[in-house]
């Protein structure tokens, strides 16, 4: 996964395996996607997505803040938690997280975004998939796709 001279993490002794964190990349519930625009001001946005063979995908509107940034600035960087809790008596946290670098684009071919809608509905709404499909033939078009192609992943934790 790693294409490019990326940044060591600081604390090497939290490091994570980086298969754990592809793992914890895969099963995590949400995630958090950072872009920056054309000026560099940065912007976090919670996300539901769906990560398979080192890329990741989210579904959103088909305009607004997330891809006027990509637009601009492909470079994102994507953030799961597994785990948190704070240890208030020790002052610090006991966690598990993965931090994905990536290049981010627009999905525009139209089979390879009904399949990641489809990985969406089967991820979080597996009990609903005939409802699932029906709801991808009506919002189609007015859905985009993310595709983050991961250039590089790190994955750490703490025991406070």
């Amino acid at each position: 996964m790693k294409y490019l001279e990326f940044r060591k993490m600081r604390r090497s002794d939290k490091e994570l395996p980086e298969n754990e964190a592809r793992e914890m990349l895969k099963k995590g519930s949400f995630g958090v996607l950072s872009t920056a625009d054309i000026n560099g001001m940065p912007y976090g946005v919670p996300v539901n997505y769906v990560c398979e063979d080192g890329r990741i995908f989210i579904h959103c509107a088909s305009s607004g803040h997330k891809l006027d940034n990509i637009s601009q600035n492909s470079h994102v960087s994507f953030c799961v938690v597994e785990y948190a809790k704070v240890i208030p008596e020790r002052f610090s946290t006991n966690f598990r997280s993965a931090i994905a670098l990536g290049k981010a684009s627009i999905v525009d071919n139209v089979e390879e975004k009904i399949e990641a809608l489809k990985k969406l509905v089967s991820k979080y709404s597996s009990d609903y998939i005939h409802e699932g499909i029906t709801e991808i033939n009506n919002s189609l078009e007015a859905t985009s796709i993310i595709r983050i192609d991961v250039l590089h992943l790190t994955g750490k934790f703490a025991n406070g």
